[in-house]
């Protein structure tokens, strides 16, 4: 199984940095849905951080150019703005290693991801595009889910591609959340804390690898008993 799972990650890494440094325009198109999801991830990670800490979400936006705004009032604003980088790379994460070892999930999580994000287009409206996009993509995940045998390798890709590009953006994507959470806790400078939550980013991805390429884990037996038929504040990010 360990090969199997290699074989894929070789196969979606190659397609992703193919389209990112070689893919030329074409590429740009292609990975740009891609892209706007690390931004609704990323807000999505904002949002979350202001209603577990008691806050509550007005709206969320991603922008065209990839940027994305989540507005909230109260909760705690240290958690609120690392919940934009470390959220989006937890979430990151979580798809890719369903998508790998745990098939009897994926069809079920591409359906949460789907309603997750027709839920905050049309019940935490903000822009016309914001909503657009998140119906969009929606609609294509269903597609996914009902009409291909694709949804595993889907998974992999979104969550793998969303883990490499915060990694490799560490430095962009969250410089205005960096800002605001050195304002706050003034013990160390923005660059310091930038680097503090690149290493958590990449320790979560080593853990993650670990726990997907142990072929001990319990996630094998999950799968091995599927039938063969079942395929079954204002906070401002530049990603």
């Amino acid at each position: 199984m360990r090969k199997s799972i290699f074989i894929r990650m070789i196969i979606i890494l190659a397609i992703y940095f193919g389209l990112r440094y070689f893919g030329g325009e074409v590429g740009r198109q292609i990975l740009y849905p891609v892209i706007l999801l690390v931004t609704f991830l990323h807000e999505l990670g904002h949002a979350v951080g202001a209603w577990i800490t008691g806050g509550t979400v007005e709206d969320i936006i991603v922008n065209k150019d990839g940027s994305g705004l989540t507005r909230s009032i109260g909760g705690s604003h240290p958690i609120i703005l690392m919940g934009g980088y470390i959220g989006s790379a937890i979430f990151g994460n979580i798809l890719f290693l369903i998508g790998s070892r745990f098939k009897i999930l994926v069809k079920p999580i591409l359906l949460i991801l789907a309603v997750v994000m027709l839920g905050t287009g049309f019940f935490l409206y903000s822009t016309m595009f914001t909503t657009t996009f998140l119906a969009i993509f929606s609609l294509f995940i269903i597609f996914v889910i009902w009409k291909t045998n694709w949804g595993r390798e889907i998974l992999m890709f979104l969550g793998l591609a969303s883990i490499l590009y915060i990694i490799q953006d560490f430095n962009v994507g969250p410089s205005s959340d960096l800002a605001k959470y050195a304002e706050i806790m003034k013990v160390l400078p923005a660059d310091v804390w930038m680097y503090l939550w690149l290493f958590i980013a990449l320790l979560l991805f080593f853990i993650n690898l670990r726990f997907i390429f142990n072929e001990n884990s319990n996630s094998t037996e999950v799968e091995s008993v599927i039938p063969k038929n079942e395929d079954f504040l204002d906070l401002d990010a530049k990603l």
